[in-house]
């Protein structure tokens, strides 16, 4: 074997070896008339504001606030 993901060349022949290529998996949930390839269902609909995320300065507030009370304890607990 040349690859530890290849398919053992002696199971080649065993029908449970089939997969699908990625155009037949794909196309298992498609709409009827799909306008463009990526235009599959993905459980979300029109209308939908989409998701905000924290920003940065929310981010950077956070890990600072975990190193200060981190430098607190020690300070108080030495």
């Amino acid at each position: 074997m040349g690859s530890p993901h290849s398919i053992d060349p002696r199971a080649f022949n065993d029908p449970r070896n089939r997969y699908e290529t990625d155009e037949e998996f794909y196309a298992s949930d498609r709409p009827e008339h799909a306008v463009i390839p990526e235009d599959r269902p993905r459980g979300g609909g029109t209308g939908y504001a989409p998701l905000k995320h924290r920003g940065t300065w929310a981010t950077v507030a956070l890990v600072a606030g975990i190193i200060l009370l981190i430098l607190v304890g020690i300070a108080l607990f030495p």
